[in-house]
């Protein structure tokens, strides 16, 4: 089952390349070019992505119209507008709302938390490198195998705890305090020892690990 994104962006060279970006990623993307037509192109549509400036109807009165046709659809607004006033009036109805300029790993992260959030997409795998992730189901397989990869209770918790947070750098605190329930302790080795073993585990190459990602002196992250 395909995902499929309503873009819509007046800036053609923007527009060409994200939604470009997105399709080579595996995504179904219709692209607009203003705000109309958008309320029939979102009949189908798992997320939107909105510009702010667009030509006639703004994306904030655009987004506002989808939100109360689609109420179960997120929406991720798109702005060089950085002021907090343009956040605060965009978050009234958007479910995220991304500056640009941005980088197109930033984006898809933001994309895959808000599908997943929203529930939409629950029963479909999230897909990381040769790994697929059965959430709902608690069951990682190695995509081109088939072979269902085991975890132990903490190693499972601890992988399922970065993805929630894709493509977000967590803090070893942060990580130790979500699955144990402690205060992390400065200079303890369980969590450092628990992902070395879950790299074993899930990395084609744990020396060279490409899903778990450590952020020297800070922690560690799932890249989307």
């Amino acid at each position: 089952m395909a995902i499929h994104l309503l873009y819509v962006e007046d800036d053609p060279e923007i527009g060409s390349w994200v939604s470009q970006d997105l399709k080579d990623r595996g995504y179904e993307v219709k692209w607009l070019k203003s705000g109309e037509g958008a309320l029939d192109a979102a009949a189908d549509a798992h997320l939107i992505i909105l510009d702010v400036m667009l030509p006639g109807l703004d994306g904030f009165t655009v987004g506002q119209r989808l939100k109360r046709n689609y109420p179960q659809t997120p929406i991720l607004m798109l702005s060089a507008r950085s002021s907090i006033d343009d956040k605060l009036q965009g978050l009234q109805f958007a479910d995220d709302y991304l500056t640009k300029p941005f980088h197109p790993d930033e984006l898809t992260a933001r994309i895959e938390v808000l599908i997943r959030r929203s529930g939409s997409l629950s029963d479909l795998p999230l897909e990381l490198g040769h790994l697929r992730v059965y959430e709902r189901e608690n069951r990682i397989e190695h995509k081109d195998t088939g072979e269902e990869i085991i975890l132990t209770g903490k190693q499972f918790q601890i992988f399922m705890y970065l993805i929630r947070h894709l493509g977000q750098i967590m803090t070893k605190e942060q990580i130790y305090e979500a699955v144990w329930g402690d205060p992390y302790l400065d200079g303890d080795k369980t969590l450092m020892v628990h992902i070395r073993y879950l790299r074993e585990k899930i990395e084609l190459d744990p020396a060279e690990p490409k899903i778990i990602e450590t952020i020297r002196g800070i922690g560690y992250r799932v890249r989307a």
